[in-house]
């Protein structure tokens, strides 16, 4: 079903359905589901938009021994969201199902990854025809998917970054760009900002500065962390600072030109520079929109300036658009393309496969050669026939159904929306980001914007889910929620889920005056 259609099925929901009436598919145990979410107050009784698919029927581990199994077999890392986990069954563009059969909103897209649909009809196809003709074959033979792929996805990306190295994770590309940054360079130091995540590989580990991902052993030597120039928490921003439809609640008196913010932060880099590094440094790392840190932006005009004090090092610059590309922040391609800057290398992988691994790095040759000349660089799996496959099929539909246009459209739709009930609520204390990625800061009051409890928090993510919408969590203490979902997404899903985040905050707030 092409976008239009289903942009046009959900307006004729809106002009029929009656206010209120929860539209699920057909499922085992909706119905109980819906009697679970009653408990919670009228007010908290989203009508669920309507979905043209129905799941299979779940026939597999019974719920209590996938949590044995997990327990026994499986890392002990807690990283589920929710008391008790979300068993997934079954997923269908913006839909996934549980075991049960209930059916929710996916928010998140599997951490910023299902960039075009869980299970897209085109992508499925393109996957299945591969399948049966060739897997895989490694770097030493040629296939035609490759070579197919590297044609797309250069032609979208500007001069000189036209050499592709095909990897199968975020981490394995930026571990490879830290590489390449070392080795044209010369140089060691690299600088990222606190609260990056740039993976969690032991060479990327240096890279990330977000403090669960920090370990006691040594690990990513060479690398500088910097201030982060957030606006919002950090010492200096204002009214003008964000390259967003939603500014932060602090105010200043800069003119709409010049941003007294920006310029501090550019102050506390250059100190970053003369004090922490070699007087020549390897690379600098920054994600156009820091993602696992809660959808953090830079004053406008900061990244700029910053990739020209790194090359005055004779660094280079690269732009992780590991979460930021694709076209998921509307109003460009790529997250560099907001700032006016261009990289000497990108990353990239999440919404590149649609869920398949799948990475990239991108250079110019002339990086690239000064690679070659120290390094046999392979990469068993990377840029295998099936990926590639499914690579050019995403490229295809971001193109066919017109989703960059699609996320600029109801991207900014949202952002207004939810910035509403930061107006409205007084924990609500930041919305932000561009396109398809937002963030919602949550804090004790305004004033202090001091982070929200985490347990506050987790209420109110699990009403959330307890409505049908899933969203992520970021932030240094996970105070901020995250929304990514699949830009396939439309405005009646929106007004569902702001009402739902809406239903979920009251439910928190009238609990508290208990």
């Amino acid at each position: 079903m092409t976008l239009a259609w289903r942009h046009l099925l959900r307006a004729l929901y809106l002009e029929t359905s009656t206010p209120r009436t929860p539209k699920a598919c057909p499922s085992p145990k909706v119905g109980a589901f819906w009697t679970s979410v009653t408990k919670l107050g009228l007010h908290t009784k989203p009508s669920m938009p309507p979905c043209d698919f129905t799941p299979e029927r779940y026939q597999s581990l019974a719920y209590n021994r996938v949590l044995e199994i997990h327990k026994q077999h499986l890392s002990p890392v807690l990283t589920a969201y929710f008391s008790e986990p979300l068993l997934l069954h079954q997923g269908h563009m913006e839909w996934l199902f549980d075991y049960e059969g209930n059916r929710y909103l996916d928010f998140f897209s599997g951490i910023v990854t299902v960039s075009v649909g869980h299970c897209h009809p085109k992508v499925n196809a393109v996957a299945q025809k591969q399948l049966g003709r060739l897997w895989h074959t490694s770097a030493v033979f040629f296939h035609p998917p490759i070579h197919e792929y590297a044609e797309k996805l250069s032609a979208l990306l500007p001069e000189p970054l036209k050499v592709i190295f095909l990897m199968n994770s975020g981490s394995e590309a930026n571990d490879l760009a830290m590489l390449m940054a070392r080795a044209h360079s010369n140089n060691t130091d690299i600088i990222s900002f606190r609260g990056a995540y740039h993976g969690c590989s032991p060479y990327t580990l240096g890279l990330t500065n977000v403090g669960f991902y920090k370990m006691e052993l040594p690990s990513g030597m060479g690398c500088q962390s910097t201030m982060c120039p957030d606006v919002f928490c950090g010492p200096w921003g204002g009214s003008h600072c964000r390259d967003s439809p939603v500014q932060t609640i602090r105010k200043c008196s800069c003119a709409p030109d010049c941003c007294q913010a920006k310029d501090q932060y550019i102050e506390q880099f250059k100190d970053t520079l003369n004090t922490s590094v070699a007087k020549s440094i390897a690379g600098f790392f920054a994600e156009p929109i820091q993602g696992v840190n809660g959808v953090v932006q830079y004053p406008k005009g900061f990244l700029k300036e910053a990739f020209e004090l790194v090359r005055e090092r004779g660094g280079v610059c690269i732009a992780d658009e590991v979460q930021t590309g694709f076209g998921r922040l509307g109003s460009h391609f790529w997250g560099f393309q907001t700032h006016g800057v261009l990289p000497d290398i990108v990353t990239m992988a999440k919404g590149i496969g649609n869920g398949f691994p799948m990475a990239a790095v991108v250079t110019t040759p002339e990086i690239a050669k000064s690679l070659a000349k120290r390094l046999l660089h392979f990469n068993t799996f990377g840029g295998n026939p099936m990926a590639c496959a499914v690579g050019s099929s995403v490229l295809e539909v971001i193109k066919e159904e017109n989703l960059q246009e699609n996320s600029q459209e109801v991207g900014t739709y949202m952002l207004l929306k939810f910035a509403k009930l930061r107006d409205e609520f007084e924990i609500v204390g930041d919305v932000r980001g561009k396109g398809l990625m937002i963030g919602i800061e949550m804090v004790k009051d305004k004033t202090s914007r001091q982070p929200l409890p985490r347990e506050e928090v987790n209420q109110i993510h699990q009403d959330c889910k307890r409505m049908g919408l899933l969203i992520g969590r970021g932030g240094t203490f996970s105070q901020t929620f995250r929304i990514a979902p699949s830009m396939c997404i439309t405005k009646p899903e929106v007004d569902f889920a702001v009402e739902v985040f809406r239903s979920a905050v009251i439910q928190h707030m009238e609990s508290q005056d208990k």
